[in-house]
């Protein structure tokens, strides 16, 4: 263990669900509202302080937190169900259409008119850079050109 904390948190619609591995290795996990402005801002640092002994307002100390990861249902079901503020996908050159072309796997294979699922953004912008296999650097990021496009 590092002796540290590390963190694992849901944050969905309802509930924010946090993990925590103490600098013992236990587990300890809270279910806490996703939205409760009485008694919070934001439910995974409240989780977080909570579960680190800390009072609602207290800074959380970087030095006692090793990691903190989070997923949210909220977004995921946002892209799942097409609501919510319009994406852009910022890609490779090159890579505009890998996400539409995907792995090319059909379950009826021989079908004449294949019909696609709608995209999960709105509009693509290549970017001027590259990695090879071993995510090594082969064309480093122009960022201005990044800035540009955007």
């Amino acid at each position: 263990m590092t002796g540290r904390w590390e963190f694992w948190i849901d944050r969905g619609g309802t509930f924010t669900d946090v993990v925590g591995r103490d600098p013992g290795g236990r587990l300890i996990t809270r279910k806490l509202l996703s939205h409760d402005p009485g008694r919070y801002r934001d439910a995974a640092v409240a989780g977080i302080r909570l579960l680190l002994g800390l009072g609602p307002r207290d800074p959380v100390p970087a030095d006692r937190v090793a990691g903190v990861k989070m997923g949210t249902t909220v977004a995921t079901n946002a892209l799942l169900e097409r609501r919510g503020e319009p994406t852009v996908l910022v890609i490779t050159e090159g890579f505009r259409d890998a996400l539409r072309i995907a792995y090319q796997n059909r379950p009826r294979l021989f079908d004449r008119r294949i019909l696609l699922p709608e995209a999960v953004y709105d509009r693509v912008i290549e970017v001027p850079e590259r990695t090879d296999a071993r995510g090594e650097v082969v064309k480093p990021l122009d960022r201005t050109v990044v800035a540009e496009r955007l």
